[in-house]
């Protein structure tokens, strides 16, 4: 497992604010600040290989829990977010809060045993259906007692939309070690989300190539803008760059990078 953190020592201050994130390919967490909302800390854990079970996924997350002094300090608020790809947008219009199984079986395999649950999204009037990893919000809530989850997404799109300022069309595609969120807006209204496995780098730009195509938005003028696991230097910006002429990054602006060794466009869901 390997460890990546902010080069400053966090003092045991009040009125601090933990988010946690978290997938079958790493636990990345950061402290805030209640007010300002200044980041203070930052801490990613990238496991050596994906983890093939929730049960294998606890165990890490108790290990990292274990040996990270900073997680056992005392936070104000705990906001935790699950990051999968178990998960639909409804508009509330065809929202059915009895009917959230089925809204993702037709997407996933679902048990009868799942919980599903869902995130209001009420920027663009709709809901986030997905399945938590039930487990690990269980640990959590041992350790710290009440707190608030949202999935990826769900904190994706809200970042975005706040964020954009372009009338058409614009493709964001978020990047993970196995998987890439899609989110086409234009200006504050959601075309399209969606998410994506992929092994190598003509899948990866299979599935973005094919997006733009079905809305018809023209390579040689959209913009497209990355965030998360992806540099100038990797192939699969070098192949998005190939066949789409406007390609940017996405930079936040927290203080935090000046500490950091990663790039301004990374860790977008806690950092952006």
């Amino acid at each position: 497992m390997k460890k990546s953190k902010s080069n400053i020592f966090l003092k045991k201050t009040h009125n601090k604010i933990l988010s946690i994130q978290f997938s079958l390919d790493g636990f990345s967490f950061c402290v805030s600040d209640l007010f300002s909302k200044e980041i203070s800390y930052f801490a990613d854990y990238t496991f050596d290989e994906t983890v093939i079970s929730l049960e294998d996924l606890l165990e890490k997350i108790k290990s990292i829990f274990n040996e990270d002094a900073i997680l056992h300090y005392e936070f104000n608020e705990v906001f935790v977010i699950h990051q999968n790809s178990l998960n639909t947008i409804i508009p509330n219009e065809f929202f059915d809060e009895n009917s959230l199984n089925s809204y993702l079986e037709f997407n996933i395999k679902t048990l009868q045993t799942d919980f599903i649950t869902f995130d209001t999204i009420a920027s663009i009037e709709a809901k986030n259906v997905y399945i938590p990893y039930v487990n690990i919000n269980n640990y959590l809530f041992q350790n710290f007692g009440e707190f608030e989850y949202k999935h990826h997404t769900t904190v994706l799109l809200e970042k975005l939309i706040k964020k954009n300022k372009i009338d058409e069309k614009v493709m964001f595609v978020n990047v993970f070690k196995n998987t890439f969120d899609i989110v086409v807006l234009e200006h504050k209204k959601l075309i399209l989300s969606n998410s994506f496995a992929y092994k190598t780098k003509e899948d990866f730009i299979y599935f973005i190539l094919f997006i733009a195509e079905q809305l018809q938005m023209n390579n040689e003028e959209f913009k497209l803008y990355f965030t998360g696991e992806i540099t100038l230097e990797s192939d699969l910006y070098k192949i998005a760059f190939t066949y789409i002429k406007n390609v940017f990054f996405l930079e936040s602006s927290q203080a935090i990078f000046k500490e950091l060794e990663a790039k301004k466009h990374s860790n977008f869901i806690l950092l952006g």
